[in-house]
């Protein structure tokens, strides 16, 4: 098993944060790391849906698990294993929420994961956690008018 993610400290409502990073139809329109997103059904576990990031390659995914704003995980399956990518939210003071993803990969692609996408999603982790405070910031505001 092979684990890797980020974390970072974002301003926002944790309420704000769970319902964008939970509307995954809409992730290619903040996050810069998506180019398609889609869910064949409700946000709910075990329905299935794809994603693929630029420059990586797609595929499906199943959500296994969901706890109502605190964390939700997609698991694909890989070549003789899986990946697990878990998004955690957790409270950290006034207006401040912890985000986090946590990718877990199992199986006989780790040493790819381990030196080319660990490596580069690290790096793409920290844009990809300011865009979700900004964009729930925004319709935060949106909602207000």
């Amino acid at each position: 098993m092979y684990v890797f993610g980020g974390e970072q400290l974002i301003d926002g409502d944790i309420t704000a944060i769970w319902s964008v990073w939970t509307d995954m139809e809409r992730f290619p329109q903040w996050d810069p790391r998506e180019e398609e997103t889609r869910l064949n059904g409700p946000f709910a576990v075990g329905t299935a849906g794809y994603s693929k990031q630029k420059g990586n390659p797609g595929g499906p995914f199943t959500l296994t698990v969901i706890e109502p704003g605190r964390q939700w995980t997609a698991e694909s399956a890989l070549p003789g294993g899986k990946l697990e990518i878990r998004h955690l939210l957790e409270p950290a003071g006034q207006n401040e929420v912890k985000v986090a993803k946590r990718y877990v990969v199992q199986g006989p692609l780790i040493p790819l994961f381990r030196w080319y996408y660990g490596p580069k999603v690290r790096r793409a982790l920290g844009g990809t956690f300011t865009a979700l405070e900004k964009e729930a910031a925004r319709r935060v505001t949106d909602q207000q008018r």
